[in-house]
């Protein structure tokens, strides 16, 4: 079976309350062998913590830029007692959600900036790469960026500019593409898939947000009463094709490529034991017994 990580998934959401456990089962039967389950505020970072560790998945810990209004000034000190905490949880390989909405309106920037610039911070003082929410916003993000030294990561759900896709790139971000991709209108996001640089695009679903083209549901859909489309990280196989079918290649290449891809921007995933049911493969390029060739990692 063609393995897969999924880099970006709020399995801890309330849409998923219930039947997450089956929507675990669905991804893992699906491929998606490994998940990332980024934090959004103070109030979930001890449930994705355990979801993680109940679901063989990894986590981040953070605070989303959606949820600075309501946070604590002291929520930086707590999310600073988490990391330490956890700093040796190989499942904890990322600071995040955070970075700047600048297309909600009426949210506070300055707050914004200051939850951001401190959580970057952090994640020097942790040596941990971050995940970046980035919309409308990736100018400010690079701003603070070029000023803090940092392990990297991953710019979620990149929808910028092919020149600002590069100076992530160079700064050592990965950029992450899911469901908006599969949408053929979506013509700048699908640009980018097809030409970044091999090394740069990761997979994410961001479930149970950004449905794929297939599940999305209109406005008008929706006033007939059709409920609306739940993302899940089962559907990362088929968002998958959409890129492999953009950059030419198969699956196993996909495959291969975006996981390279997402342990590079996120080496811890590298320390987690993979599940038990794969440990007995041989590893990527082996030959097998019957002298074919194993799936990627």
């Amino acid at each position: 079976m063609t393995r897969w990580i999924d880099t970006h998934v709020h399995l801890d959401a309330s849409e998923f309350e219930p039947d997450r456990a089956a929507v675990a089962v669905r991804a893992r039967a699906a491929g998606v062998v490994r998940m990332v389950l980024p934090a959004v505020a103070v109030t979930n970072f001890e449930s994705v913590r355990q979801l993680a560790h109940a679901e063989d998945a990894a986590y981040a810990l953070g605070i989303h830029p959606l949820c600075v209004d309501d946070a604590a000034d002291e929520d930086i000190d707590r999310l600073a007692d988490a990391l330490r905490r956890c700093r040796d949880d190989p499942r904890l390989v990322a600071v995040g959600e955070i970075g700047l909405d600048h297309f909600v309106p009426g949210l506070d920037r300055a707050r914004q900036e200051r939850f951001y610039a401190a959580q970057l911070k952090l994640a020097r003082e942790t040596g941990l790469p971050v995940i970046l929410h980035v919309r409308r916003s990736a100018d400010a993000l690079l701003k603070q960026l070029r000023r803090i030294d940092l392990a990297g990561g991953i710019a979620h759900a990149f929808n910028g500019s092919t020149q600002q896709a590069e100076t992530f790139a160079a700064l050592g971000f990965k950029l992450g593409f899911g469901g908006a991709m599969t949408f053929e209108r979506a013509l700048q996001i699908r640009r980018l898939a097809a030409t970044l640089p091999e090394e740069v695009p990761v997979l994410e679903t961001d479930a149970p947000d950004i449905p794929p083209q297939w599940l999305y549901r209109d406005a008008e859909t929706r006033a007939a009463g059709a409920a609306p489309a739940r993302n899940e990280p089962a559907e990362l196989p088929r968002i998958a094709a959409t890129l492999a079918q953009l950059r030419g290649w198969t699956i196993e290449e996909t495959a291969a490529r975006t996981t390279t891809n997402a342990q590079a921007a996120l080496p811890r995933l590298k320390r987690i034991e993979p599940p038990s049911s794969l440990r007995s493969l041989p590893p990527e390029g082996a030959s097998t017994p019957s002298g074919g060739r194993a799936a990627p990692a």
